[in-house]
């Protein structure tokens, strides 16, 4: 422990300037004058008892030859437990430990001389009454010290926000602790909630639970409060917007704590306190991933990540980071996006490393160097066009970077012997209507004839909308709501599915190691929410004026997006939020058929009839197929 906690604690607890340096820099030897003071007592105490109060020279002297020996063998003791060597921040609990522990060898050691010496210097009862009146002392004197610095530092109610904090679980009990500890803080906790029944008589350093979210309203004013924390970090968006709008009924501000995967090794500090965000009313979902499963395939392995520069294939990189592969490559054309995931990963971003690779998938040759110099193990696909309205009046570029690009980089892989290859596709796949939906649909199948062919891990994984990522819907309409809007929605009842970036890779990455060849895994992403509810969410949060503005559904788009197509069975064998759908394969000779000199429309004909055909086309397939005739070299 620093010298400035040990002084902190000194003024804390009541202690002057001069005292409290004193205290600072002698600090074991003040531990151990009040230990040794309180074993002193604590024998003088013991034989008083024992003797009822009535002393003989030769129990004077019993006492006299004894002690000395009892405060060398403790002083030892707590030296050896770290007592008086800064080990332990003082009154802390692993301090009491280590003092519950040299007690207890002393008193042993105490109590076994005792009768060595001829004759007994002390009856056998005073060195075991003696330990544990001394251990109540001493721990006593640490307790009091512990509470008057918390009461020093706990910050005063004039002119702070008076909170009510819900969640009495490790949650709520960090962040009341740092509240309580912070005379700086802005808030001072007055109350607890919690659903579960069997707190109901609980107290948090004093803060009492005053009842059930359905009492939010009545403790509230009971308790003068004026704001309410969410302490709950493995919360679901469900529980975050019931508490919300409970908690503006009741004229009640509304913080939240960021979900545990956000949090600094797990812990909550005080500057983890922040705003609702839409995110955590839309896109919060529990998620439990199975940690020893996904390090088993990519832990000390070459892994790469195609689009690294993107909302999805950044945040793959950060998440597959953790896992320590041997290598973490990571493409993208955009040198500006490598620029930002190297930084965001490593701290630096000087783009002097080789695991960037500048490349724009379209260009066969060079990518055809790049896999076979760097055969990467794993694979995970991610560059892609997206924009569906975009995609509507360019057809003939989704083809060359959705599905040529992709045909182009799964014939590459299988030259290599790629193991795993983790096609990213989305939720528009499933009997898609559009530019973007026929493209993902077909790169599916065409990962699915690749399966066959190379008989390893080639799969894809289907989502849908993800909050923050960039052109989504939340951005839009915040950039709308700042520019003064007015909001534009495409249909009153459109809705869609949503999930944050950090939940869907975590699912993608999970998907990566259960997903069997050729399936499409299909991310459960919660209800469908109401496009309007966002767009009202989001103009709630604005001090402006905004108004909502119907602009009718464009080409392409459906009032209601689905996650899996007509035919397509939810089954969930191994993963409750993932299912394992079985996908179609393509030939590879059918998609280099396209004509892309076709007008517009005849291009969106022949993806549809691409998309839509149904049967194997890979039996028989063998590995030397891969490559189409006449396919770019």
């Amino acid at each position: 422990m620093q010298a400035e906690d040990v002084m902190a604690d000194a003024g804390a607890a009541g202690l002057g300037p001069r005292l409290a340096i004193f205290v600072a820099r002698h600090r074991w030897a003040v531990h151990a004058f009040l230990d040794a003071v309180a074993v002193v007592a604590a024998f003088c105490f013991a034989s008083a008892l024992r003797y009822d109060f009535s002393f003989t020279q030769n129990d004077v002297d019993g006492l006299v030859y004894l002690l000395p020996f009892a405060l060398v063998v403790h002083l030892v003791a707590g030296l050896h437990f770290g007592l008086y060597n800064g080990r332990w921040r003082f009154g802390s609990f692993e301090e009491v430990m280590a003092l519950v522990k040299a007690s207890l060898v002393s008193t042993v050691v105490v109590f076994v001389f005792n009768p060595l010496w001829r004759p007994r210097l002390l009856p056998l009862s005073v060195p075991v009454v003696a330990g544990v009146i001394s251990l109540v002392v001493m721990a006593g004197f640490r307790y009091s010290w512990r509470l008057a610095m918390e009461r020093r530092l706990r910050p005063s109610e004039e002119g702070r926000h008076r909170l009510l904090v819900f969640g009495a679980g490790e949650g709520g009990t960090q962040v009341i602790a740092a509240l309580l500890r912070d005379p700086t803080s802005e808030y001072v906790p007055v109350g607890l909630l919690d659903d579960d029944a069997d707190k109901r008589n609980l107290r948090l350093m004093g803060v009492p639970v005053l009842g059930s979210r359905t009492r939010l309203a009545e403790a509230a004013a009971d308790c003068g409060a004026d704001t309410l924390l969410i302490a709950v970090p493995s919360g679901d968006a469900d529980l975050v917007s019931d508490l919300s709008e409970r908690a503006l009924a009741a004229d009640l501000a509304v913080k939240v704590l960021p979900p545990v995967r956000e949090l600094f090794q797990g812990r909550v500090e005080l500057d983890d306190i922040r705003d609702v965000t839409t995110a955590d009313l839309l896109g919060r979902h529990e998620i439990n991933t199975d940690i020893g499963a996904i390090a088993g395939y990519l832990a000390g392995k070459r892994v790469l990540v195609t689009g690294a520069g993107g909302s999805i294939g950044s945040e793959l990189c950060r998440q597959i980071y953790r896992f320590a592969p041997a290598q973490l490559i990571m493409l993208d054309r955009d040198e500006s996006a490598l620029h930002g995931v190297q930084l965001s990963i490593e701290g630096r971003a000087l783009l002097d490393s080789p695991d960037l690779v500048l490349l724009d998938i379209r260009d066969r040759a060079t990518l055809r160097e790049t896999i076979h110099r760097l055969r990467p193990h794993v694979v995970f696909h991610a560059a892609a066009l997206k924009h569906l309205v975009m995609l509507e009046r360019h057809p003939a570029e989704a083809i060359k970077t959705n599905i040529v690009a992709t045909l182009d980089l799964l014939e590459l892989c299988a030259e290599v012997g790629v193991g795993r290859f983790v096609n990213i596709s989305t939720d528009k796949a499933a009997d898609p209507c559009s530019v973007l939906g026929y493209s993902k649909r077909i790169t599916e199948r065409l990962t699915s004839y690749f399966s066959d062919v190379t008989e390893a891990s080639y799969l894809s994984v289907r989502f849908g909308n993800v909050l923050g990522s960039r052109g989504s819907v939340m951005t839009t309409f915040q950039a709308q709501v700042d520019r003064g809007g007015p909001v534009t929605v495409t249909d009153e009842a459109v809705t869609r599915f949503f999930m944050t970036v950090e939940e869907a890779v975590q699912l993608v990455v999970q998907a990566g190691a259960i997903g069997r060849p050729g399936e499409a895994l299909v991310l459960d992403m919660g209800k469908p929410v109401s496009i309007m509810e966002v767009a009202r969410l989001v103009v709630a949060r604005s001090e402006r004026r905004v108004k909502i503005e119907f602009t009718g559904l464009r080409p392409g788009e459906k009032l209601h997006e689905v996650l899996l197509a007509e035919g397509e069975v939810d089954h969930r064998p191994i993963h409750p939020l993932i299912s394992q759908v079985p996908v179609p394969p393509v030939h590879p000779l059918r998609v280099r058929a396209i004509d892309l000199t076709a007008a517009a429309d005849d291009l969106v004909r022949q993806m549809a009839m691409l998309a839509a055909t149904v049967g194997s086309e890979a039996s028989g397939a063998s590995r030397t197929a891969t490559r189409a005739p006449g396919s770019r070299s």
